[in-house]
């Protein structure tokens, strides 16, 4: 469930976040799934729980070795997928800057701006008015007018960064859209972002530069697969991961690839069972952590969803098909 809020200077509140994905072994599998409901052996929770408040000019790095659920989350907040469980509120328009987002490869760059910012709710006359700023900001000159297609990454992150930021969001999310092109852009890219800092926007930073993340963010979320490790003041957290990913890399290959293993062994095992449980224990009454944990996502048609509808299109087109032959024998 995702709400809108105006709680004072509350921007987001998730509470006990979860997301599945369930895993098919072929096309034909997931094919019945969608007649039959879940059914599914092999799940995925690739978040496990993730509960935590961000206020007006909080500026959170998201840290977390691959494959934790860093860009899970920043897809969930974005609104791209929905989570599996949990709640979500939102308070104030988001803007995502990652390589590729939204973009459509077959237009061109300026064909991009202005169909993304009609997308943002700006009339025409607003698009024509800041394409040359937008298209300036970008540094892709004469490509502007070429197809997303032909692109570099650095290139597609250098139009999403100018796209986004113009629109002025009140949060902002960076999923790894400064590791790509040159260090001129990055360096005019990270200044954006300070004068959104100074404005007091909301961000969230996803780097796998810890540097980066030291200088720019005031608190950090540590997730390491799909569950929330620490939360909280910057040099804390970012001294707590350094030091687990310096033991990670200490380790030998054989007892790190154990480590991995097991705990992607618990993504797969994971029930919203035991984070019921885990709520009951931590204080939360019983309804309420039943409510959180029953909030579902759509994962696919109920049996009775799937046949109802079927049913309603069949006799739809059994109408159309007998006022058209009624037709035909009139004539």
């Amino acid at each position: 469930m995702t709400k809108q809020t105006q709680t004072d200077d509350l921007m987001v509140r998730a509470e006990s976040i979860t997301k599945n994905f369930q895993l098919y072994a072929n096309q034909s599998e997931k094919l019945k799934s969608t007649f039959m409901g879940n059914q599914s052996e092999t799940n995925f929770w690739a978040l496990r729980g993730l509960t935590f408040d961000v206020n007006v000019g909080d500026v959170v790095g998201i840290v977390g070795t691959n494959g934790s659920g860093k860009s899970t989350l920043l897809n969930i907040l974005s609104g791209v997928i929905p989570q599996t469980s949990g709640s979500l509120e939102l308070n104030g328009s988001i803007g995502v800057v990652a390589i590729n987002e939204g973009l459509n490869w077959e237009l061109t760059g300026r064909e991009n701006i202005r169909i993304k910012q009609l997308m943002m709710g700006k009339s025409n006359k607003e698009i024509t008015a800041a394409m040359p700023d937008i298209i300036e900001f970008s540094e892709l000159g004469e490509f502007i007018d070429q197809p997303v297609k032909d692109y570099s990454n650095g290139m597609r992150a250098k139009l999403g960064f100018s796209i986004v930021t113009h629109n002025n969001p009140d949060i902002l999310i960076i999923d790894e859209a400064l590791s790509v092109g040159d260090s001129n852009f990055s360096q005019k890219a990270l200044g954006k972002i300070k004068e959104f800092i100074k404005e007091g926007k909301t961000i969230f930073f996803v780097s796998h530069d810890l540097n980066q993340v030291r200088e720019f963010t005031n608190k950090v979320m540590w997730i390491q697969y799909g569950e929330m490790r620490d939360f909280g003041p910057t040099k804390k957290v970012a001294d707590e991961y350094e030091k687990f990913v310096q033991d990670l890399d200490h380790m030998s290959e054989e007892k790190r690839d154990h480590y991995v293993e097991d705990q992607k062994h618990l993504q797969r095992i994971f029930t919203l069972e035991q984070l019921q449980d885990r709520l009951v224990r931590a204080g939360l009454p019983l309804d309420r952590a039943r409510a959180i944990v029953t909030v579902r996502s759509f994962e696919g048609f109920s049996a009775f969803a799937l046949y109802t509808a079927l049913a309603i299109i069949l006799g739809l087109m059994a109408i159309v098909i007998y006022f058209y032959l009624a037709k035909e024998q009139r004539l």
